[in-house]
């Protein structure tokens, strides 16, 4: 699976931004599809996840409200609506996916990564 993020850019806090991921190759109902952001400074941390057969996201609790995951299966992609956006949110974001039904935020458990996308918020 390649995968391939976007949607990136500069933004003032309360703004929104909407991050896409497009997948290649094979798609199936054992797959999740994740994003993760890594702030200059900081490890790399779980922001959202969903599975390929599900509209139902999985959230941590620092987006959980402000966040959207969803998924286009026709099309292959994955988003993250990003909305009241914060400072703090200010990360690259990287889309990921990992074979199987269950949860997980740590990195550690997603084989296929792509590049990541900047997103930055002003105050």
């Amino acid at each position: 699976v390649q995968l391939q993020a976007s949607g990136g850019g500069l933004v003032q806090a309360g703004g929104s931004l909407r991050l896409s991921c497009a997948a290649s190759a094979l798609t199936f109902s054992g797959l999740i599809m994740a994003w993760f952001r890594q702030a200059p400074g900081k490890e790399r941390e779980f922001v959202a996840a969903i599975r390929w057969s599900s509209s139902i996201g999985y959230y941590a609790d620092s987006v959980t409200g402000r966040f959207t995951i969803s998924r286009d299966n026709a099309k292959n992609a994955v988003y993250l609506q990003m909305d009241s956006l914060k400072p703090e949110d200010t990360a690259v974001y990287a889309c990921a996916a990992r074979i199987g039904t269950s949860y997980y935020a740590s990195t550690k458990y997603y084989r296929y990564w792509g590049q990541g996308t900047l997103v930055t918020v002003s105050s």
